[in-house]
């Protein structure tokens, strides 16, 4: 297969490993996804908070996901291979088994999800320690970090697994590692997630604070001594037994790895805009934020020298884009909250009937439902008297607080099928005032940002781009290719090919701006007040809980 021009194609594989799924791209030189499959993956929750997963069981996607994209494809043509996944954390003995993350003793579950909870009391001892590395996270860590759930198992399963353990991986780095032999771990997951510092490496004082000093061993051996930035070559490249498994050449190329939402923004914030009439046009691309939405939602904001944004994690050096500060915002329930609010209404039933009736999904019925009894005032407005505060799994940003839940003001004495649509779009509208909320937040501290990038399952839904343009008063990019998060993983690939000058080289080649939305300027008055509304509801929530605790 040839390119217009002539030049023989390369391609890159992208593996993205999701929350319930494993997604493989084949991609080529232009940033054109030309075979995509996925699979689901497992899941146990053995009890409350507890999320847990099996190495073994998300290799074998991996491996099933990209036989299937690389069908009737010349292998040989295949240059380079990525990884990224969710930031959970792989546990694995002194031969590379796996190891029980849980009292059952169950060893194919060795993975404590993102977000496992089960470690809050250990964060919240980890937070009053003040340590310095805690300002790099917005000055808390969250409960969705490594070192809270590191604490959990040596307090917890110190026989059964922190004595046994040889190897605590983030799950990007497992499958690197799967891949090539080579345990080098990655800047973006060792800094995001584990307290590194890109310029001053381990801070060994923190680990004895926090009492995890025994990781200290052998230059820190168990969690990573060799520190690659993302894209960089891992080893030799990928080993015959990984090539076997996986179907490709071996020795092609295997690129540093990123954590998903990492892959999301890296895969779609340096693409071109020109004579899209877009305010980031001829700015820096510091003007721009990438917003991951799927599962949860992340958003990216990266600045030439760091900001240290309250309740915003980093600034991390080089984490996603080479040569730059990354802030990472995030809510740590969307879609699923969505999922969760929509599902549990009594009229869900009669939704999934007339859905399926239609042949549409249960969110394209209710978008369709929202318009016919909007009547002539824009959709947003059915809204006026119910709001929602979406923190239904606490606050990741920009105030940290794990402790905060959901609020819903505004309910009748009904349950009907027009009560289920406008609790659904209120949900929507206050992730998208979450957003606001947060880029505010990033703002004040000397961020300019005046466009959004999104990608993500979300970003498919309409309703849920257009509440985030009108809400935000901003435009959000959608990328050509709507699988941004595996177009940042093939990237990793290309990059390390050395088919490109750098990595800032392979984005610019490899992303394309697709469909730009635009906000309603009209309807800002409205979604100010709903703003003011949705600050005053978290207000009032603290005032209940100061109440409550009062003697």
């Amino acid at each position: 297969m040839q390119s217009e021009n002539m030049e023989p194609v390369n391609y890159y594989v992208g593996i993205d490993v999701g929350t319930a799924s494993v997604r493989a791209a084949l991609v080529d030189q232009l940033g054109t996804v030309v075979a995509y499959a996925d699979q689901k993956i497992q899941m146990w929750a053995p009890q409350p908070d507890h999320y847990e997963q099996s190495s073994d069981d998300i290799w074998a996607a991996c491996c099933t996901v990209t036989k299937k994209v690389i069908q009737g494809i010349n292998i040989g043509q295949i240059r380079g291979l990525g990884f990224d996944a969710t930031c959970s954390l792989v546990v694995l003995d002194n031969n590379f088994h796996p190891l029980a993350v849980n009292v059952e003793g169950d060893c194919k579950r060795n993975i404590i999800m993102w977000m496992d909870h089960r470690a809050s009391d250990q964060v919240a001892r980890i937070n009053g320690t003040r340590h310095n590395v805690l300002c790099y996270v917005g000055g808390v860590m969250s409960v969705e970090m490594q070192p809270p759930k590191l604490l959990w198992l040596k307090e917890n399963l110190q026989e059964s697994c922190w004595e046994r353990a040889g190897c605590f991986f983030d799950l990007p780095d497992f499958l690197s590692w799967k891949a090539t032999g080579v345990t080098a771990r990655s800047l973006c997951t060792l800094v995001c997630k584990w307290t590194y510092s890109s310029e001053k490496g381990w801070d060994d004082s923190f680990w004895r604070v926090i009492e995890l000093e025994d990781l200290m061993a052998e230059k820190y051996k168990k969690i990573g001594n060799e520190v690659l930035p993302p894209g960089a070559p891992v080893g030799n490249g990928l080993t015959p037994d990984a090539a076997e498994d996986l179907g490709l050449p071996s020795g092609i190329a295997v690129g540093a790895s990123l954590i998903d939402a990492h892959a999301g923004g890296l895969g779609m914030i340096g693409a071109s805009v020109r004579g899209y009439n877009l305010p980031c046009e001829n700015q820096p691309i510091t003007s721009r934020i990438a917003v991951i939405c799927g599962t949860s939602s992340c958003h990216m904001g990266i600045s030439e020298n760091p900001l240290f944004v309250p309740g915003v994690w980093g600034p991390y050096y080089s984490a996603m884009v080479p040569g730059f500060w990354l802030n990472e915002g995030g809510q740590s329930a969307t879609g699923k909250l969505i999922e969760h609010v929509v599902q549990g209404h009594a009229a869900f039933p009669e939704l999934q009937k007339k859905a399926a009736a239609s042949a549409q999904s249960i969110y394209t019925y209710l978008n369709g439902h929202l318009d016919l009894i909007k009547k002539s005032l824009p959709v947003g407005f059915l809204t006026v008297d119910l709001h929602v505060w979406p923190d239904f799994h606490g606050n990741r940003s920009p105030l940290a607080d794990l402790t905060l839940k959901g609020m819903v003001v505004g309910l009748a004495l009904s349950q009907s099928l027009d009560d289920l649509a406008l609790l659904y779009l209120a949900t929507i509208q206050a992730i998208a005032l979450g957003t606001r909320h947060i880029v505010e937040t990033m703002q004040t501290v000397g961020h300019h940002i005046n466009t959004l990038f999104m990608c993500g399952g979300l970003s498919k839904n309409p309703l849920f781009v257009q509440m985030h343009a009108d809400i935000m008063g901003m435009p959000v990019v959608l990328a050509q290719e709507v699988e941004s998060v595996l177009i940042g993983a093939a990237i990793l690939g290309a990059c390390a090919s050395e088919d490109f000058a750098s990595l800032q080289d392979a984005m610019e080649k490899m992303e394309r701006v697709g469909e730009i939305v635009l906000p309603n300027h009209k309807d800002k008055r409205f979604y100010d007040k709903k703003y003011q509304v949705f600050l005053k509801l978290v207000e009032h929530q603290q005032q209940y809980k100061t109440i409550m605790q009062s003697t």
